[in-house]
């Protein structure tokens, strides 16, 4: 099973990979056991759907991996606290722990129009058994948007 770290470092790759193809800053990955069913970066200008972030995103392509909408035992790892959407979605896939390391607030200052609502608040507010650990690579999470703000998606934002 991968490390938290092990993890993100993925999410984060795939942040930058994202970047790269003029996409926003944010990565997702999740593994299943030993085996990551899914890694994916934010998708919403390439596809023009707002629900097409990096959570979703991975979500769907680690249930079209497995062939179930649901991924009890589910890790992940999401370069930003998860929005109310993505956290959602989440709880409903049954994963069982999100590791993330920028916040709302940190998506927010970068000029993303953010609904500050926690994901702990979601989750609580819902009863939700998934397991939120914050802090995970946090530095390197944050510096993705600075790679963001000098990118021509983000002036075209």
């Amino acid at each position: 099973m991968p490390t938290p770290e092990e993890l993100m470092r993925i999410a984060i790759d795939r942040a930058r990979e994202g970047l790269a193809r003029g996409q926003s800053p944010f990565g997702c990955a999740i593994a299943l056991g030993d085996e990551i069913v899914a890694a994916c970066h934010n998708r919403v200008f390439l596809t023009t759907d707002i629900t097409a972030h990096a959570e979703v995103t991975a979500l769907r392509e680690a249930c079209s991996h497995t062939g179930e909408i649901t991924l009890e035992g589910a890790l992940v790892a999401t370069t930003c606290e998860p929005c109310p959407m993505c956290m959602s979605a989440l709880h409903w896939a049954r994963v069982d722990r999100v590791y993330y390391g920028a916040t709302i607030a940190d998506a927010q200052a970068a000029g993303f129009n953010e609904l500050t609502i926690p994901a702990r608040s979601v989750l609580d507010l819902g009863g939700s058994e998934v397991t939120l650990v914050p802090g995970v690579l946090e530095a390197e999470c944050r510096a993705l948007f600075e790679e963001w703000k000098g990118s021509a998606a983000a002036r075209a934002y």
